[in-house]
């Protein structure tokens, strides 16, 4: 019997004569009964369970709960199973030192053990699961009799004499105690749920959250090994791969993590600090983030604390295993027999750790403790900086909505400040906590590395640590300049992205002009700044990368040259590697420690910006808009103190009431006495002590139509806003009268909307939503209502020409609307709304006359007079006086007369007069206004351009993705797996190569070379170690054993100093190797980084250069915002981005690399291990990256709306405030803000999935190592100073593996960037060339201007239609020709063909005598001169929009100006000729810029000058003039004019009247007028 229970070396060993118990081998046997009693038991229990549960569904979360004392007993459990296997490696270890045959008992009890033990939290698990509690009496008779079993065993050593010097006696004494526990934890469970030895069991339903089956964030709620290996994330990340994650997926936030729990956490400690003595003192918000949100801190801290000194336990592993491996199993045989008691041997304590397969495993379990606790620290970081997030945006969101109108006015806070809070303030103290943490580990981490350090090697290690100690402080620098840099690149960057759009937005004129090259070197040279700034960025970034790789060097080169000048020798390998994997552990803190001190710093600033802006002025509390109740504002008291929030849960909005029924109410007698709001001896301000209003007193009349008039500026807009609150009451009240009762009475309760004021404010305010949205803001929806209301407002033609119709996007992310569309869609807002007052501000300033008098007519006196609404109108057409119920005449802030027209015509004769005048004045503006096109149409007209081109593009768009999808039908799924899962590679390269071949080599070479010689650095140091052992050993063990004469007369007469010459020639080859490494780290880096810019430099230049040189077409179909796009977050990407993801990612994968080559050239059996390893990681890091791609793509998808919420409201909160929206717009962000949130988390988890992942695998390859290393060993392979090598690689592998994946990932996502731009650079250029060489052509041709068109076809693209059908015409040099035609018959191509912006494919335009298609563009182009309908100016001074190649003298500049009859207003202005022009010349009126442009064609001589619609957008006077400038002026020079209102053409020579492309009529003017039915008479006619 080889394998015996009990050992068969001692007779005695099955005799129970004295006594049972006394036989150690029968009381190990009775430790078996409780493990083999649980496994009968739970097997067929547990077999059952999964039988039933796969035949049904698989079980929805939703029956999931915790028992009481769930992670307790988690955590015993987990302990059990370790203590179990040192029990093991304990009975292992001794039966091999001694007995002469196998005795089983010592470790077969301890292996059966671990297996119960493992069974009874499967067990567990799913009891809880299936909440059934019943069943968990199994376990509870389990901990008692495994708890009695081993009390016996403990008390029979004790009476053995067995002590805690034996290691055995504390392994037992230790199970003992956790059985106990588990039986305590089992009993809490029986006393809670009492489901057994009661009579009434407790009913437990799961958590809310998981009822909700939106839910979809497990972490929260499943077991304790779930939640620590994320086990629950698996389905979601696999299943990315089959297809995206959207929204849906990701499901809503658990209740604990929304905003609106952590903002009432939050504002509670926040409002908990203000004390009755002294309400003033500004709470402090450090101290309410420490209430609210501390003790998850502290947890995270503790894990943090509990993974860092795990972490000491690698290097001390490695010591132990290297210094271990040689010693031989022996023990004196006299010693042996000392340590016997009952028949077996019993080891010391210390002795298990002398193992090197024991401590192997032990670096094994250390390592995956670590690593779990590190990722559980993060993830509790994160989870509560995502909370603190919430609460801070809610905390800043109920704030706004509560800000004083004049804040927002006066320019106290602006919206900039506000976005920046909302974008990077909460963000800031986001990335803080996640980072705080670290504030207070890394000293205890650096403390504890340089003492152990110490320990290891002496005096000399406190050397190297003092090196890393004081480049630290370097490092800060470093980090402050680059945080200074950016700050300075983004300045430019900003500057650069202005030109760049002012050049896309007048793109047109700069192609007519042929500037493209002027404003494209203006680009390149604010690029040219921009790079100077990145250069600095790259060499500082650099400069960080190359301190983090070349520190550890430094370090440990002067540790050990320290260490051979003071012990004379080099360290023993166990020393040495101890020491260099200590190095690595501490320059990790080392480095993060500068980042965090800068987030510190930065957090600090955004506390106090946002303390700031919590403590700014508020609105009064308006109570006195529900109901009768006055409150009488004391002059000048401001209302500070008062952030308590209101929560106004408004009951259900009252059904709308039926717009059939227009009379809502009798009219009472009383009617003129009935008064809707009330305003006596008001005075108000808007917060500085100048008063705006003074010495009020009004009365709105209710269901009366009032209006509000007087001059600009006489605070018309300021009473309206007095009344609805916004203004701060120096004296006076305002009274809101109540409900007549007959309505009380029908509604029961009064609901608060009643009160709620439709207000459309002057500056038209629209939500990014769709237009029917706009409309009804937060309304139920009634057709009918809906449908008058748009015709009201005349906005059914808009809709129509919306792409979408009224579910059309707009706002500030959807279409951009034209001025008066804006307005109309607010007033609209105004009118649908159910509110018995309406104020509308003004609300005819941006619409033309036919609007404006069909919105009066159909809208105000029809839509809400029939409905017995009270309206308050501000406006300055008087001709509606007439229709007034009463008026309020204002002048300078007070009111002037009150009353109804008649009493003012009888009493204020003076007014009625002055009034009169300025209403005939207004007709006469009138009948001029009717004369021309109304403004309304040009507005659709340029709708509808912008549409037309876009839906070309759409369709073009959509082609090619029904292309895409039906090559992916082929395949199916795994098409779209693959194209998933692949990794861009050809985008990779062409990011590459635009960065230069040569950078490309020299840092792959370099890359390289670096880490060859690192890893010869360590080898050479593991054979200098090495040779120190094998001297002493070889000297050592000859002299003892004396055997070879040979070696005994070597070692009894030792050279002098031939181990000391060898030590110095081992050093100096190791300084050499670490200079050459410190050089290559700095090369390296730096390489990187420059070939990053290169490749930046030249893709923006080429990028700028495609597009600046593309044909006008591409323009059409392209959207603006696309091609900024381009400029501005692409270029940012691969400027900023690219460079250090790359250098990560190739640092990081060859670190692994070298690693692995390193152990598999010392243990190649380590090779066979790595197979299944590489297959785990090859599929984890496939999964991960793609659905970490779409989890971003959902953050900064889900993070646009929150931002554009915040900038919404603020800018409308005045008519949310009217409109007593608050509680809608607060839940909208709360929701957005959860949307967000949960993105985020998803994403931070699935972060924390593939670390755990990868972490672990890193402990497999460092467990695989050690155990190969060791295996080898017992075959006398290596030297120790080479496993020592292994290991500590095997150690770095586990810190690089995931960066690997997740540098991948990022890399992914940035390539997008490159492949967006890559697209751009495929577009054609325009054909600059010509056939002609700009030699052959005269100086001063075009000298006669003579335009011969024959047969001319045009279109656009060849795909599309021709837009001109062979079009012959003749101009004669110094003609004036006027075209004219419907809209859409080809005017204006026409005018392009001039300029070849247009495809000609058939036919020629002949120009005095030359073919236009054979010149060159630049010189075709730079020779005629145009002026366009929109007039374009760009930021600069004058002189620059005038001339900006710089060729004209100042004379012929004023000339030109006079000659636009602008001479007298450039010479007022500071500056004359550099005087500032802004963006878009928005500092001149549209007439002034149009008289530019006219100036700007004047000062190019031309002999020809096109005029494309010039007039269509400026007023009666400046049109004169520039009629006038053009006979006169231009009197010799061909001048071609495209009409939009045809009298500007009946004094020309020549008029060619054009329809769908072809030419209709042909004449001289006078001639076309006599053809009475012809085409040109009708158009006159209705001009007329």
């Amino acid at each position: 019997m080889a394998l015996s229970f009990c050992g068969n070396n001692d007779i005695k060993a099955y005799s129970v004569e004295y006594g049972v118990l006394n036989n150690g081998c029968f009381v190990d046997a009775l430790n078996l009964v409780p493990h083999v009693f649980l496994l009968f038991i739970t097997f067929p229990i547990l077999f059952i369970g999964w039988g039933s549960q796969s035949s049904k569904v698989q079980i929805h979360h939703n029956t999931w709960l915790h028992f009481p004392g769930h992670n307790m007993r988690w955590i015993l459990t987990f302990l059990l199973l370790f203590v179990h296997v040192c029990e093991f490696a304990e009975g292992l270890v001794s039966n091999n030192r001694v007995m002469s045959s196998n005795h089983l008992h010592l470790f077969m009890p301890a292996f059966m053990g671990f297996i119960a033990a493992t069974t009874s939290v499967v067990y567990y698990h799913n009891i809880e699961t299936s909440n059934f509690p019943k069943l968990l009496l199994v376990l509870f008779i389990y901990w008692v009799l495994a708890f009695i079993t081993k009390s016996i065993k403990l008390w029979k050593f004790a009476e053995y004499k067995v002590g805690p010097q034996h290691l055995r006696f504390c392994i037992t004494a230790l199970l003992v105690i956790l059985y106990g526990l588990l039986m305590a934890v089992e009993i809490n469970v029986i006393r809670v749920r009492k489901y057994v030895f009661f009579a009434n069991p407790q009913k437990v339903k799961p958590p809310e959250d998981l009822q909700d089956l939106g839910v979809r964030f497990l972490q929260p709620f499943v077991n304790l090994l779930s939640k620590a290996t994320y086990w629950w994330m698996n389905p979601l990340i696999i299943g990315a791969h089959k297809r995206p994650i959207e929204l849906k997926k990701i499901g809503k936030l658990p209740i604990a993590m929304r905003a609106l729990t952590n903002y009432l956490r939050l504002k509670d400690a926040y409002e908990d600090q203000r004390t009755a003595e002294d309400p003033e003192r500004a709470p402090s918000i450090w101290r309410s983030m420490y209430r609210a949100f501390g003790r998850p801190i502290l947890l995270s801290s503790t894990f943090r604390y509990l993974a860092d000194l795990l972490g000491f336990a690698g290097p001390l592993c490695i010591s132990g295993i290297v210094k271990y491996l040689k010693t031989k199993d022996e023990v004196a045989t006299a010693d042996k027999m000392k340590e016997t008691y009952l028949g077996v041997y019993f080891m010391s304590s210390t002795e298990l750790l002398q193992n090197s397969s024991v401590l192997a495993i032990l670096l094994f379990l250390a390592l995956v403790l670590q690593r779990t606790f590190l990722q559980a620290s993060y993830y509790v970081t994160i989870e509560t900086g995502i909370n603190l997030r919430g609460a801070l945006l809610a905390m800043i969101y109920n704030k706004i909505l509560r800000l004083s109108t004049s804040n927002m006015s006066m320019g106290e806070m602006t919206l900039g400040q506000i976005n920046n809070l909302v974008a990077i303030e909460t963000n800031q103290l986001m990335w803080f906590l996640f980072l705080c943490p670290n504030l207070w580990a890394m000293p205890v981490q650096i403390v504890m590395g340089v003492i152990l350090l110490y320990y290891l090697l002496g005096c000399s290690a406190l050397v190297g640590a003092s090196v890393i100690v004081l480049l630290a402080p370097v490092q800060y620098l470093i980090a402050t300049k680059l945080a200074d840099t950016q700050k300075n690149t983004l300045e430019h960057s900003t500057d650069r992205l202005k030109t760049t759009t002012e050049i896309l937005k007048g793109i047109k004129l700069l192609k007519l002009y042929a500037w493209e090259n002027i404003f494209c070197d203006s680009v390149e040279e604010t690029r040219g700044k921009e790079l100077t700034s990145l250069k600095t960025f790259a060499f500082y970034t650099s400069m960080s990368i190359f301190m983090n790789a070349a520190i550890p060097i430094a370090a440990v080169l002067a540790t050990f040259v320290m260490h051979h000048f003071i012990n004379k020798t080099g360290p023993s390998p166990s020393e040495a590697f101890a020491a260099l994997a200590l190095f690595h552990i501490l320059v990790t803190p080392l480095f993060l420690l500068s980042t965090v001190v800068r987030f510190a710093v930065k957090a600090l600033v955004s506390v106090q910006k946002l303390g700031e802006f919590l403590q700014s002025d508020e609105i009064g509390d308006d109570s006195w808009r529900n109901g009768d109740i006055s409150v009488t504002l004391e002059p000048g008291k401001k209302h500070l103190g008062m952030t308590k929030a209101i929560n106004r849960k408004q009951p259900m909005r009252y059904q709308m009431d039926n717009y059939e029924h227009p009379t809502r109410r009798p009219l009472r007698p009383t009617e003129t006495e009935d008064v809707a709001v009330k305003v006596s001896n008001g005075s108000f301000t808007w917060g500085s002590n100048l008063l705006t209003l003074s010495d009020i007193n009004i009365r709105i009349p209710t269901g009366q139509l009032t209006m509000i008039v007087g001059q600009v500026g006489c605070g018309k807009s300021s009473l309206l806003l007095a009344m609805l609150g916004e203004m701060q009451a120096i004296e006076g009240r305002v009274y809101w009268s109540k409900l007549p009762d007959c309505e009380m009475i029908n509604e029961g309760n009064i609901s608060k909307n009643r009160y709620s004021v439709a207000y459309a404010a002057q500056k038209s305010w629209l939500l990014n939503a769709t237009v029917e949205e706009n409309i009804t803001f937060g309304s139920p929806f009634n057709k009918q209502r809906y449908k008058a209301v748009i015709d009201a407002c005349s906005l059914q033609p808009d809709i129509d020409l919306l792409p979408f119709g009224d579910q059309t996007e707009i706002g500030e992310r959807g279409i951009n609307l034209s001025g008066g569309q804006r307005q109309r869609i607010c007033v609209a807002r105004a009118l649908y709304q159910n509110t018995n007052i309406v104020f509308l501000d003004d609300p005819f300033s941006a619409l033309d006359i036919h609007l404006s008098d069909h919105l009066m007519q159909e809208g105000i006196l029809k839509f809400l007079q029939d409905d017995k609404r009270t309206v308050v109108l501000v406006t300055h057409k008087l001709q509606y006086l007439i229709h007034a119920d009463w008026i309020i005449a204002m002048k300078d802030g007070s009111v002037l007369r009150e009353g109804t027209l008649k009493d003012i015509q009888t009493h204020d004769v003076e007014l009625y007069d002055h009034w009169k005048t300025l209403m005939n004045r207004q007709d006469q503006e009138l009948e001029k206004d009717i004369q021309q096109d109304s403004q309304t149409t040009l507005e659709r007209k340029t709708l509808r351009r912008a549409f037309y081109s876009r839906e070309a593009k759409n369709q073009i768009d959509d082609e090619d993705e029904e292309e895409e999808e039906e090559e992916e039908d082929d395949d199916n799924m795994s098409m779209t797996t693959n194209r998933r899962s692949k990794i861009p590679w050809k985008v990779c390269w062409c990011y590459l190569s635009s960065g230069g071949f040569f950078m490309v080599f020299l840092m792959v070479s370099s890359k390289l070379l670096k880490h060859s010689v690192i890893v010869t650095i360590d080898y050479w140091l593991a054979l200098w170690t090495s040779s120190k052992t094998n001297q002493s050993a070889e000297d050592g063990s000859d002299m003892f054993n004396g055997t070879s004469p040979a070696y005994i007369g070597n070692a009894s007469l030792p050279t002098p100093g031939a181990p000391e010459a060898e030590d110095s020639y081992y050093l100096t080859v190791f300084i050499i190797l670490c200079a050459a490494g410190i050089t290559l780290c700095l090369i390296t880096s730096l390489t990187v980084e420059f070939l990053g810019l290169s490749a930046a430099t030249n893709l923006h230049h080429n990028l700028l250069n495609k597009i600046i040189h593309a044909p006008i077409r591409f323009f059409d179909i392209t959207p603006l915002g696309q091609i900024l796009n381009r400029f501005s977050a692409d270029t940012n990407i691969i400027d900023q981005h690219i460079p250090p993801t790359l250098e990560s990612l190739t640092r990081s994968t060859l670190l692994c690399l070298s690693a692995i080559g390193v152990i598999a050239s010392i243990t190649p059996a380590f090779l066979i291990a790595l197979v299944p390893l590489g297959v785990a990681f090859y599929f984890i890091q496939k999964y991960f990256r793609v659905a970490s791609k779409d989890l971003q793509d959902l953050d900064d998808s889900t993070q646009l709306p929150l931002l554009c919420h915040f900038s919404e409201t603020a800018e409308g909160l005045t008519t949310i405030r009217a409109f007593r929206q608050e509680a809608r717009f607060k839940q909208r962000m709360l929701e957005l803000t959860d949307t967000n949130n949960t993105a985020y988390l998803f994403l931070s988890a699935a972060n924390r999935w593939l670390e755990v992942r990868t972490d672990y695998l890193g402990a497999v390859i460092v467990l695989t190592a050690a155990a190969t290393s060791i295996w080898s060993l017992r075959y006398g392979l290596q030297a120790g100073g080479l496993v020592g090598l292994g290991l500590t690689y095997a150690l770095t592998v586990t810190n690089y593996l995931n960066w690997v994946v997740r540098n991948l990932a990022d890399l992914e996502v940035q390539m997008a960037a490159v492949k967006k731009v890559n697209s751009f650079l495929g577009t054609e250029s325009e054909n600059y060339e010509g056939s002609m060489d700009s030699s052959q052509v005269p100086e001063n041709w075009p000298h006669n201007g003579e335009i011969k068109i024959q047969d001319l076809c045009v279109r656009y693209d060849p795909m599309l239609k021709p837009v001109l059908k062979h079009v012959n015409a003749y101009v004669e040099p110094g003609q004036k020709v006027g075209i004219c035609g419907r809209t859409g018959s080809g005017k204006s191509s026409l005018s392009l063909a001039f300029f070849n912006m247009v495809d000609i494919f058939e036919g020629k335009i002949i120009i005095d005598g030359i073919d236009i298609c054979k010149l060159p563009l630049q010189t075709l182009r730079s020779r005629l001169s145009i002026i366009l309908q929109d007039p374009v100016l760009f930021s600069g001074s004058i002189r620059f929009n005038l001339d900006p190649e710089r060729t004209c003298t100042d004379d012929r500049l004023w000339e030109a100006l006079e000659i636009a009859q602008l001479k007298n207003m450039v010479k007022a202005l500071a500056g004359g000729l550099d005087a500032v022009v802004t963006e878009g010349g928005e500092n001149f009126s549209v007439g002034q810029r149009q008289l530019f442009c006219l100036a700007r064609a004047f000062v190019r001589k031309s002999s020809i000058l096109i005029m494309d619609e010039a007039t269509a957008s400026i007023d009666m006077a400046t049109e004169n003039i520039l009629q006038k400038v053009v006979m006169t002026a231009f009197a010799d020079r061909t001048v071609v004019t495209i009409a939009h209102r045809v009298h500007t053409i009946l004094t020309a020579d020549l008029v060619i009247v054009m329809k769908r492309g072809n030419i209709l009529e042909y004449d001289k003017p006078e001639t076309l007028l006599e053809q009475e039915d012809g085409m040109f008479a009708s158009f006159v006619k209705a001009d007329m």
